[in-house]
């Protein structure tokens, strides 16, 4: 059963925990779940504690969050939409980084940077629209950055100036801005895997493994190298069933 009111100490390591990872509005305890928020990444976390050995908990309001950390629900009554037990503080420690980053990406949260950065910006003509795209995509690309961490994930090169936000549905086909900036619509890839995956000369099927075109010469398939499948959610395997069907070159 968890410490309710949490004492000092619980407390204490509670408003740490979310200090150094990002959340640091303290928004109150109750029942001896003590929220916190951030002013850059969306939404609400929870933590608590039976006591100061443990076990620690997290509650979390965002669906499919707990399921990206890969972490398994535990069945405890508590705030949000899905809770997690942790044997201890370290192993707690060592999920709030990525947790984060996670929030500061979340699908909406671009969205909303978007809007509020374009509010007002004319868009009579093509150059006022391409002004307002491009800020756009320099939105998406941050948070793709964010969502894979810096990181393209087939070939682990991290070098900014070599790494491409790669929309799945592309922009102009979007059927809205919250399509085209949400993070399940992009990947981060390096330039020779992202000009080839717009081209339509590689896909991925459902566990993030390349299928190559015919298209596609042996001399660049050689080149395009991998080292381990893309970790894929449901919102992206929808949109790569959408690019397999109609970008993808077959023949």
């Amino acid at each position: 059963m968890i410490e309710a009111p949490q004492s000092f100490v619980v407390r204490e390591e509670c408003e740490k925990a979310g200090w150094q990872h990002g959340f640091r509005r303290v928004l109150g305890e109750h029942e001896g779940w003590a929220a916190f928020g951030s002013t850059t990444a969306q939404g609400t976390i929870w933590l608590a504690a039976v006591g100061m050995q443990g076990p620690w908990f997290l509650a979390l309001d965002h669906p499919g969050v707990g399921a990206e950390l890969g972490l398994a629900p535990a069945a405890i009554a508590g705030p949000g939409v899905a809770r997690h037990a942790f044997d201890t503080l370290g192993q707690l420690y060592a999920v709030l980084p990525r947790l984060y980053q996670l929030a500061a990406s979340l699908p909406d949260a671009p969205l909303h940077a978007f809007q509020t950065k374009v509010a007002g910006m004319p868009r009579t003509t093509e150059a006022e629209r391409l002004v307002v795209q491009r800020i756009g995509q320099d939105i998406f690309r941050a948070a793709l950055m964010n969502y894979w961490q810096g990181r393209c994930p087939l070939t682990g090169i991290t070098d900014p100036a070599l790494l491409r936000a790669s929309h799945i549905v592309p922009w102009a086909e979007c059927d809205s801005d919250a399509e085209r900036l949400g993070v399940h619509n992009g990947l981060l890839l390096s330039a020779l895997w992202d000009a080839a995956f717009d081209q339509g000369l590689v896909t991925f099927n459902d566990e993030g493994e390349p299928h190559f075109s015919p298209a596609l010469s042996e001399g660049a398939r050689a080149e395009l190298r991998w080292y381990k499948p893309l970790p894929l959610t449901e919102g992206h395997r929808a949109r790569l069933a959408r690019h397999r069907a109609q970008i993808f070159h077959r023949y």
